[in-house]
């Protein structure tokens, strides 16, 4: 039998709770004073109206905690349930039955892969200097998303996180944090992560997103067991996850022993739970020479995990007339690198993104910036039954533990 807490905040609550319980749901009626510190053990969800009183970042944190699901009731500002990642707001004069089937499919599984496409998490790394990591992870989650596949993009950059920010949603939204603690309690699942995040309609299709830290300082909260631990699981609910991470992941910083938590652990665990990582550099030449410093690392790192090269914002000015010559040249000579892919600059495209808090492709559809992409992710595509196979197994046991 489910069961339910409705709250009453002087509206219909009592009707609605005499519905839910001629179909069978076990439900207990409390008001909104009542509500805060209440014990919500053995409750499967709580129904409540999406009003900024009611629905507030303890109610969710709590409800996260207990692994209690929040549905929105009522003709409150749905805007209050979306910044939570919440579903749209159930109408109050909704029947009883479709009410306890939307519980019901909020609380459904994903449906597995197609075992001819296995699940990946992608990783996009670049070194110091703003290489364009969370443009293109971005970019690359709605084209994988175009071409059909199920997609997730989760930010774990524990230094300056800032998908939500790109995207226009709100930090409130538990997102990966949330995520992450369900982890380490062994609760989590595809139907929670679900729940955790905040679908975004793109020109694409719906794309999910896990949002990151909403402040830096709360970096401990992204241990590397418990995001390596959320990965995993996000294989089994999208086809496609799209990690975007800071540019470091050394273990220098660390001035407190081995036992406590490094400020970088979290782009090392992505890294090392990663069946691609998408290397991002600036194509300028202070860029390439961060890129070539950092690759030699990262390599050492993710051992024979494949890595795509890609080279962002590339224009004549810094690296003169054949800026893609040089950089291909230079990678080949230094780092072994025979394949780049190559981004164009495309500075009116990303300013009229940010301007709308759009990805790229949904303000600047024709934009070479967005060609470019696309065919990054259609090369990904081509390679996936190549490269995910032999990237899960022993290439992960024969990387250096961090």
């Amino acid at each position: 039998m489910i069961e339910l807490i409705v709250v009453d905040d002087g509206g219909d609550a009592a009707p609605l709770a005499t519905d839910l319980e001629l179909e069978g749901a076990r439900v207990t009626v409390v008001a909104a004073h009542e509500l805060p510190g209440r014990d919500l053990a053995g409750v499967d969800a709580v129904l409540v109206p999406p009003t900024r009183s009611l629905l507030t970042a303890g109610l969710v944190a709590a409800c996260d905690r207990a692994g209690v699901r929040l549905v929105p009731v009522g003709a409150a500002d749905s805007r209050v349930a979306a910044r939570f990642g919440l579903s749209a707001p159930v109408a109050v004069d909704t029947p009883a039955a479709q009410v306890l089937a939307a519980i019901s499919a909020d609380a459904a599984v994903a449906a597995p892969p197609d075992p001819g496409h296995p699940s990946r998490v992608l990783t996009v790394w670049g070194p110091q200097g703003a290489p364009g990591r969370t443009t293109i992870a971005v970019q690359l989650a709605v084209e994988l998303t175009r071409a059909g596949r199920r997609t997730a993009l989760v930010d774990a950059d524990s230094v300056a996180p800032s998908v939500a920010l790109q995207l226009g949603l709100g930090d409130e939204s538990p997102g990966l944090a949330a995520a992450c603690r369900r982890a380490q309690l062994g609760s989590l699942d595809a139907a929670e992560l679900a729940r955790l995040a905040t679908p975004v309609e793109t020109s694409a299709g719906m794309l999910d997103v896990l949002g990151g830290l909403n402040r830096p300082s709360r970096w401990p909260e992204l241990a590397p067991s418990r995001l390596r631990t959320t990965l995993t699981v996000a294989r089994e609910w999208q086809q496609e996850v799209v990690v975007d991470v800071a540019a470091a992941f050394d273990e220098d910083d660390d001035q407190m022993g081995p036992e406590a938590p490094q400020r970088h652990a979290a782009t090392a665990a992505a890294l090392l739970e990663a069946d691609l990582v998408v290397a991002v550099l600036s194509a300028d030449p202070l860029g390439v020479s961060r890129f070539l410093r950092g690759y030699a690392e990262l390599r050492h790192l993710v051992g024979d995990t494949p890595v795509c090269v890609v080279a962002n914002r590339v224009r004549p000015g810094p690296l003169g007339i054949d800026a893609r010559g040089q950089i291909r040249r230079t990678l080949s000579r230094f780092a072994g690198i025979d394949e780049v892919a190559f981004v164009p600059q495309d500075q009116r495209a990303t300013d009229a993104a940010a301007l709308h808090a759009r990805a790229v492709a949904d303000v600047s559809p024709r934009s070479q910036l967005v060609s470019a992409v696309r065919r990054i992710a259609a090369g990904l595509g081509a390679r996936a039954e190549i490269t995910a196979g032999s990237s899960r197994g022993s290439s992960r046991a024969a990387r250096r533990p961090r």
